[in-house]
């Protein structure tokens, strides 16, 4: 079978809106030496997509230009394979690949903001198409347990959520973790947390949401609605002494909070800013910088393939809310910006 020569993807005609998400047709450009050509099976989304697509991500760090391909996260079968990368790939090989595509080693070694400039789905174009050009370096084989569906949500919301917990601190057994609600990052950290012997406590406005914490492992349960200062409760659940760790993902809105949450030496993981307060601009610099608050920004190929170990050792699935065919990718990106969901939110493009 001859190698595809066009592709059909969506893109962002113009920043600004989710209805400027069009569907097109395009030439698909040779492969360089070293890389791969992807025939993409699932898509994943982030409401970093969302924010995205609407005009409500960057700074001066991260440029997003017109008729972007969005999203980050997919998987799929290598269709191709590039010259240098032909003793590592091979034709239909399931794989990931990396958030941010060049970012190889823990700690970007090459120019500052390195890992910044090469994410896909802004500044680098997206993945939400039917073929995906990924450098031969920036993939990993999907775990044989894991469907393409479950594989999508992996670059993201998983390795980010693996990063926090399992970076420079990691949690280990006895430690307490506050979970921030029940998105795409806050479910991973949560699994993780519990696949490494912590004390998960898991905050939520929904009381159904948090029973679906509880059977994932979660051991106690806040209704940030109903209980407003949650902080304190977090604090008569340790004693007085405070979380090892906060997944923190509504930014300054909730930030005060968390740090009265967190013990002497604590981590404090900054991932988003969905809550309300605040200037978003002000959380950016941590976040694009990974700056020690902890800004999370998402992980490196190294830290990816512990991820999957992780996943491989106790047989982890990612927690999937719905999944959309591709031609409701639109659907797909409204049911994450009302943020009903629960784990993640997939497009299926096969």
């Amino acid at each position: 079978m001859s190698p595809p020569t066009t592709t059909k993807h969506y893109v962002v005609s113009k920043i600004g809106s989710l209805d400027n998400l069009t569907l097109k047709e395009s030439s698909i450009r040779p492969l360089k030496t070293n890389e791969v050509l992807v025939r993409v099976q699932a898509v994943s989304l982030n409401y970093r997509d969302v924010l995205v697509a609407k005009g409500l991500y960057g700074g001066p760090d991260l440029i997003i230009q017109e008729d972007l391909v969005p999203c980050s996260d997919y998987s799929g079968e290598i269709a191709l394979v590039g010259e240098d990368a032909q003793g590592k790939w091979k034709l239909g090989d399931r794989v990931c690949c990396n958030f941010a595509q060049m970012h190889v080693d823990e700690y970007d070694a090459l120019e500052p903001n390195a890992s910044v400039k090469t994410m896909s789905g802004g500044p680098v174009q997206g993945v939400l198409s039917q073929y995906v050009i990924c450098p031969a370096e920036g993939l990993e084989l999907i775990p044989d347990h894991l469907s393409f569906e479950e594989a999508a949500t992996l670059p993201g919301a998983a390795l980010t959520a693996y990063n926090a917990l399992l970076g420079p601190n990691p949690v280990k057994a006895g430690d307490h973790v506050l979970i921030q609600g029940t998105g795409g990052v806050s479910i991973f950290g949560l699994q993780i947390a519990v696949a490494s012997g912590a004390t998960v406590i898991a905050t939520s406005s929904s009381d159904e949401k948090l029973k679906v914490a509880s059977k994932l492992g979660a051991k106690h349960l806040i209704n940030y609605k109903t209980t407003p200062d949650w902080e304190k409760v977090v604090k008569e659940i340790t004693n007085g002494r405070g979380v090892d760790h906060v997944i923190e993902v509504g930014g300054l809105g909730t930030l005060l909070k968390s740090l009265q949450s967190v013990k002497q030496s604590g981590w404090v993981h900054l991932v988003g800013f969905l809550a309300q307060g605040g200037d978003a601009n002000l959380v950016y610099p941590i976040i694009l910088r990974a700056a020690q608050l902890r800004g999370i920004l998402f992980g490196s190929v190294e830290q990816f393939k512990g991820l999957i170990r992780l996943l491989k050792a106790h047989d982890l699935h990612p927690v999937i809310d719905k999944v959309f065919p591709f031609d409701q990718a639109l659907q797909a990106f409204r049911h994450l910006e009302s943020q009903a969901h629960i784990g993640k939110v997939v497009i299926k493009v096969e």
